[in-house]
Parts: C-alpha cells; structure tokens; sequence
C-alpha cells in the first residue's frame, strides 16, 4: 500500500538549506555542505551539520565541497548528492508516493539555471517541482500583503545573494540581484585581517567575527576579541601562529564596500519603480529579510542612506521557507485561485 508523502518546501541557500514539511514545520536547516573522499569525489563522507563540523579539519584526501555558490548551482552531481540527503531526512525512504516540491530561487535566474535546478530535485524522486522567488516567498512568509494590489519592497540578504524586489498582485514589478551576501562579509573580513595584520583566519572564524562584532553602522560602545590566526610573515614554528585584538570599528571598516553594494541595488530598484508603488513603499517601509539581515544596524543603515522606514522581519532567517511552507499548506488554495508557483 502506497502511503502519500507529504509535500515540502526547500530554502536551498548558498550557506544554509531549510526544509519544511507540510503538518510538520522546519525539520531540516543545516549548512549547505558537502564532504565527499577519494580522487573521484565518489564516496559520500558528510553532508549538512556533519560536514560543517569537519570543515577545516578534513584529510587530504577529502574535500569540501559548496554545491550551491551565489543562489545557483555550482556543482549539479553534488547537489543533486545533498538534496537527496535532506529529502530522505525530511520525509523518508519508505514505500511512498513522489512528493511535490516547492523550492526558493533567486530573482532573475535565467531559465538554464532554473532547468538545471529543478532537474537535480526531480533526480531525488520529485514529481512536482514548483519554482517561487526569494523575495516573494519571504514576503509570503512574513505575512505581507504579496498579492494585493499594493506596492511592497523586500530585501532578502542571504548567503551568497542579495535579492532586492517590489512585488504587486503576486508578481515581480522590478527586481534585481547581486552576488553580495553573508559569505562576501566573511570574505570581507578575511582580507581586511590579511591586508592591515598580515595574518591568515579561516571561514568560521570570520563568520563568528561578523556575528560578533560586524556592524553597518558605527557603535557608541566598542569592543574587540582576541582572534587567532596564521602569521603570513613567519615561517612554520611557534611564530607560524598570532593573535590580535579585532574591534567592532575594523569590522565596520572590513564589511563597509558589501553594506554600499547593497543600499546601491535598493536605490536602482527604487529609482525603477512606477510613482504609485513608490507611494507605497514611502507609507509602509522597506521589509529585511534573510540571515543576513540580521547584521547590526543594517536596518538603520538602509534607513539613513535612502531616507525611507525600514522594518527587519521577526525572524528574517525563516520568513523564506515559512513563506515556501504557506503554500505547501494551502497548495489546493493557491491552485484553485491560480496563485501557484511555476512548474521547473
């Protein structure tokens, strides 16, 4: 006997991928990670949690391995390896019927990326794979008025991307995306401590700096912590390892240049949007959505450079696949009002 699988909905992000699962909630949010070994990347060490945890550590004959890079796929085979992971952790293996998938993309993705994504889930067992917007999903999910007739902003800011959209009556009215996102920040920061310390710090170091101290704006209160890192002038020895004190002031200055990118994609969204959404948007704000979202301050920054509210969602790392989740629940609603996202 056939038992009907319930259908998901998937965030998949360059750092992170969420699943929902409909009656269910999020059952999966972990690092969008894989760790394959041997010189043919067949055989499957770690995916997810587990892969974060060996990040850094891994033998040499490991690799680490990003599937997902800017919002697209970088690696179909390794993504495909993933999905499937998360998938059968969401829902099972059992004597099931296919489900049906609705999964997040970003704004503007052509369509030989958007084949190429809906192929690697239908390579998991998928019979459905229905394609919804960053933006709109996060809008959906943070319960704004996504399909009435009424102009809304939402900036999600992700991982690997910043999507930038205005959204009327379900749609996209001027969108824009750039390859800007938590991990260019990391990035950011690494090269800041190599170029003004001349010392070398790995990924998750760079990230914890960013949580801890990274801020758009600067702060009344400064602080530092003691980081560790690799001396780039000594050579292997004790003097091979440093330590600094890094302050909220460096890591304003290190992640200032992806701050600007971002208000500079808001600003050319605006200055393209019709007179009566902008009337909108001035009434009810500027939406932040996305982990990266949750930066210090940003929402201030925003607000300041463009002059228009901003308005941080209650739980911007969610609200994407909480929107995906919406339309899961409702997916028989959303079909008969003909709201349901495109088939992949």
């Amino acid at each position: 006997m056939h038992i009907r699988t319930p259908d998901i909905g998937i965030d998949l992000g360059t750092s992170n991928t969420l699943v929902y699962v409909r009656d269910k909630g999020i059952v999966v949010n972990e690092p969008s990670l894989v760790v394959v070994e041997g010189a043919n990347r067949r055989q499957l060490h770690a995916v997810g949690d587990e892969a974060a945890r060996t990040a850094g550590r891994t033998k040499d004959s490991q690799i680490v391995i990003h599937p997902i890079r800017n919002g697209i796929i970088a690696d179909f085979d390794m993504s495909v390896l993933m999905l499937r992971y998360f998938i059968r952790k969401a829902v099972g293996v059992s004597n099931v019927t296919r489900p049906r998938v609705v999964i997040s993309v970003p704004v503007g993705l052509d369509d030989i990326n958007r084949r190429a994504l809906a192929e690697a889930v239908r390579s998991c067992g998928i019979r459905h794979v229905h394609l919804m917007e960053k933006p709109l999903a996060a809008a959906v999910g943070s319960n704004l008025p996504a399909y009435d007739p009424v102009g809304t902003m939402v900036v999600d800011i992700g991982g690997g991307t910043t999507d930038v959209a205005v959204i009327s009556l379900g749609g996209m009215v001027v969108c824009q995306s750039i390859p800007v996102g938590g991990q260019t920040m990391d990035t950011a920061i690494i090269n800041h401590i190599k170029r003004e310390f001349k010392m070398l710090i790995g990924g998750l170091t760079a990230e914890n700096l960013k949580i801890d101290l990274g801020t758009a704006m600067p702060l009344t209160e400064p602080r530092s912590v003691r980081v560790r890192g690799r001396n780039l002038l000594a050579h292997t020895g004790p003097r091979g390892c440093h330590e600094i004190d890094y302050t909220t002031q460096q890591a304003y200055q290190a992640i200032q240049e992806p701050c600007k990118a971002i208000v500079n994609t808001i600003r050319w969204v605006l200055e393209r949007t019709p007179p009566e959404l902008s009337a909108d948007i001035l009434r009810t704000g500027i939406h932040l959505t996305g982990g990266g979202a949750q930066l210090c301050a940003i929402d201030q920054y925003i607000a300041t450079e463009l002059g228009i509210p901003v308005l941080l969602a209650r739980d911007p790392a969610d609200c994407t696949v909480q929107g995906l989740g919406h339309v899961v629940q409702n997916m028989q609603h959303y079909m008969e009002m003909g709201r349901m996202p495109p088939l992949g």
